[in-house]
């Protein structure tokens, strides 16, 4: 029995990742921050696989929660037979646009609490559940990597997520559990208001950039996401994976 924790798992790269998973009979434990119906499609979605599912209410913008959040975690393991789960990826977030010159604090306190306070305080509440040699898998972004006007809060957030990730490996290694950082490049998504999925001029020019000549799509990174979590590569630890089709090479 392997199951795995995905945050922001109801819909986007997080649900493309739990089908991929469950493809390979890993069971999910999904979260949603406030559509519950879509958290329940993706789960029968997930079932449809041949894999169990269940969902839980979680905003990861508030670590008050995160106790009762494990509660429940935990009691849905008891009803599925288990003490422990194997994967967590912190995935659950939101994106954010403004210049250096004019974002507001609360646009930086706000990238700040989803995408590095969040996951932070959320691993570590999690932390007495995850089995020994384990996974944590954190959801980083290429713009981390190269700068594009308008995304320092959300790029910056995710560098320091990818040097969170150095340290969460450092410190569960003598549990042998592994962690590393997944970065996308563009994605054809709803996030950030579906630009890149729906204005063609902005696909066009990252598929020009892109070595692989097009922008990514869900399957790319949910398949990747499994890939990382799959037996055989629990030697992979403490890096930044990107997988972008080669943007900005």
């Amino acid at each position: 029995m392997t199951i795995a924790i995905i945050t922001g798992g109801s819909r986007g790269l997080g649900r493309n990742a739990a089908l991929h998973l469950a493809a390979n009979k890993v069971d999910v434990i999904l979260t949603y921050r406030g559509n519950e119906a879509e958290a329940r499609a993706a789960a029968k979605a997930i079932e449809d696989k041949g894999a169990r599912a269940a969902i839980a209410q979680l905003d990861v913008a508030q670590p008050a929660t995160f106790a009762a959040f494990a509660k429940t975690v935990s009691d849905i393991l008891k009803g599925w037979g288990a003490t422990n789960f194997d994967y967590l990826v912190n995935n659950g977030g939101s994106g954010s646009h403004g210049s250096i010159s004019d974002a507001p604090e609360a646009q930086l306190d706000e990238m700040y609490a989803i995408h590095f306070k969040g996951p932070f305080l959320l691993t570590q509440a999690l932390l007495p559940l995850i089995a020994d040699k384990g996974r944590i898998l954190n959801i980083s972004s290429g713009l981390a990597r190269f700068s594009l006007p308008g995304f320092a809060a959300y790029g910056s957030m995710k560098a320091a997520l990818e040097t969170l990730t150095r340290y969460q490996a450092q410190e569960l290694g003598p549990r042998g559990i592994s962690v590393n950082a997944l970065a996308p490049g563009a994605i054809e998504t709803d996030f950030g208001g579906g630009a890149v999925r729906d204005n063609k001029e902005i696909n066009d020019r990252v598929a020009n950039d892109t070595a692989l000549g097009r922008v990514g799509l869900p399957d790319d990174i949910g398949g990747a996401i499994a890939a990382l979590l799959s037996p055989g590569t629990n030697w992979i630890n403490g890096q930044r994976i990107e997988v972008s089709g080669g943007v900005y090479l």
